[in-house]
């Protein structure tokens, strides 16, 4: 049967006694090391859209997203501390529930973290271009800087080619970022620090200077496309944006993978989750009221005079008139944006290279922990093993790097950022609800394993986890919706047709590998002392 299919839990927990890492971390370091993780590219970049969809409501749009992701944190750290090994959620999902669901939880990463790496090269593209127009005077056309429009008619997806073609620079820094992994090129912890650094001052800089020309009209009216969008439409709205806005919080499994690593984990985890989660929410409120305050951010209509999605045709014509060519919804670099517009220039740049400098060893974390997921799987069998190879010079799993990293610079050729953030969320929102329902199949099945750290509450926290990513799934955009069930599907076929028959467990082959000679080497973690495999920066 394949639901009875389980990795056994004692054999992956004896390989995690093998490393036996010691306990060296506390509140603070663990408080930081989440600050560090989490402010990246959903802040930098996705500003705009989410003013798109919910105007000055979006300030409600980060706290509801905050609420969800800290849910959804303390059930993922229970399991972290117990599982503390490679694989994320789908090693979790493989010792509880078994393989079939837990390739359908490795299947939604893959979607998660390789188009997560789209949407940040998307991003880094527009700083990029943002910055070399306002130094240098040059850009390239719009049709080498953009990738087109998409919308679905019916089931089936049409790409308008009017407002963009390919998005070179983003297809540029995807495979730079290829060619680095392949290498072996790592973060090590002082360069990662610096970067935190950049990133910390690069937007409490623009907090410092845009909150003392707020103008409070601008925040009116707050929410004009009120909680869930116009009739007919979806994914709009504050909790529209909220749903979106959530690509902004995942950095902080950076924290619940160093539990095995915390002094008093179940002290000191929480601490470090909710504190980290709570900084950067404040933090982000900062910068939103910044924003709307100094420009305002009311959503462009479309040409009908209706409110139009970000991303959509309707979108592209408005934003390409003169009367919104400044508007920060219609900006591809919103932060910088708008310190240009109120006259802090050279500091715009400076925060447009502050991006452009931080943004792509985002790009190198969510690649790495895409690949790393893919590694697990092949050698579980549930992939072909040759993906599982590694190069004998570099040490590295090369082949899977080089195909994650087509198919991420094909996604950030042809796709804007909004889109691929919505889509990444759904493969996420999929990985964070099945931790919690196996937070909960957990506690029945083996009550009486030691678990260093315990989710308080955990019979109230990881329903209203499981509930609240359904929420959020349910008011991504429609097509956003769709990707993750057909994504589903085609993962089911290749299963069946392959990972059914080969894998180790069906086959009866239990091996651990997290002390294989050949496994990749981790990439120095984001802070001394932490060790975070897959971590990701959003």
């Amino acid at each position: 049967m394949i639901f009875g299919r389980i990795k056994p839990l004692d054999a992956i927990l004896a390989t995690a006694e093998k490393k036996s890492l010691a306990r060296t971390l506390g509140p603070i370091q663990l408080t930081l090391l989440g600050v560090g993780a989490i402010i990246g590219t959903g802040i930098f970049v996705l500003t705009a859209a989410a003013a798109q969809k919910a105007g000055p409501g979006m300030m409600w749009s980060f706290v509801i997203a905050g609420l969800v992701c800290a849910f959804a944190a303390l059930c993922y750290s229970e399991l972290a501390s117990m599982v503390p090994v490679s694989g994320s959620a789908y090693t979790y999902t493989y010792a509880v529930v078994g393989e079939l669901l837990a390739w359908m939880v490795g299947w939604a990463l893959i979607l998660e973290y390789a188009v997560a790496a789209s949407a940040v090269s998307v991003g880094w593209s527009g700083y990029f271009m943002g910055l070399l127009k306002s130094v240098t005077g040059l850009e390239l056309p719009q049709a080498l800087s953009a990738g087109p429009v998409w919308t679905m008619n019916g089931l089936i997806p049409h790409a308008d080619f009017t407002h963009g073609f390919i998005n070179i620079p983003a297809i540029v820094i995807a495979l730079a970022v290829t060619a680095l992994l392949v290498i072996g090129t790592t973060e090590s912890a002082r360069v990662n620090a610096v970067l935190v650094a950049i990133k910390v001052a690069a937007l409490t800089a623009f907090v410092a200077l845009t909150l003392p020309v707020i103008d409070t009209g601008n925040f009116s009216p707050f929410a004009p496309n009120g909680w869930f969008g116009p009739p007919g439409t979806s994914g709009m709205g504050i909790v529209g944006a909220a749903a979106s806005i959530f690509f902004a919080y995942v950095g902080f499994d950076a924290v619940s993978t160093a539990a095995e690593e915390t002094k008093n984990p179940q002290r000191n985890v929480p601490i470090g989750l909710i504190g980290s989660l709570a900084i950067c929410t404040v933090f982000y409120l900062f910068v939103a009221a910044g924003a709307i305050g100094a420009i305002g951010a009311q959503p462009v209509l479309g040409p009908d005079g209706l409110a139009v999605a970000p991303g959509s045709h309707g979108f592209a014509a408005t934003c390409a008139t003169a009367a919104h060519a400044g508007d920060l919804v219609c900006s591809n670099e919103a932060l910088a944006h708008v310190l240009r517009a109120i006259n802090w220039t050279v500091v715009g740049n400076a925060l447009g290279l502050a991006a452009n400098l931080a943004l792509p060893s985002v790009i190198l974390m969510m690649m790495f922990g895409q690949t790393r997921i893919f590694f697990v799987m092949a050698r579980d069998g549930l992939l072909p093993e040759k993906l599982a190879s590694i190069h004998p010079r570099f040490r590295t799993p090369h082949v899977v790097t080089m195909v994650t990293g087509v198919f991420v610079a094909i996604g950030a050729a042809l796709l804007p950022v909004g889109q691929l953030a919505d889509i990444s969320n759904s493969g996420t929102l999929f990985a964070f609800f099945m931790v919690s329902i196996a937070v909960l199949v957990l506690r029945v099945k083996d009550a009486g394993r030691h678990r260093p750290f315990r989710t308080p509450l955990v019979w109230v926290i990881a329903p209203a986890a499981a509930i609240g990513c359904v929420f959020l799934f349910l008011n991504l955009p429609f097509d956003a919706q769709l990707v993750l069930p057909v994504w589903g599907g085609l993962g089911l076929v290749l299963y069946f047709l392959y990972g059914y028959r080969k894998s180790h467990v069906g086959r009866g082959i239990i091996d651990i590998h997290e002390d294989d000679a050949d496994a990749p080497p981790l990439p120095v973690p984001p802070m001394p002392g932490a060790h975070t495999p897959g971590g990701k920066d959003a």
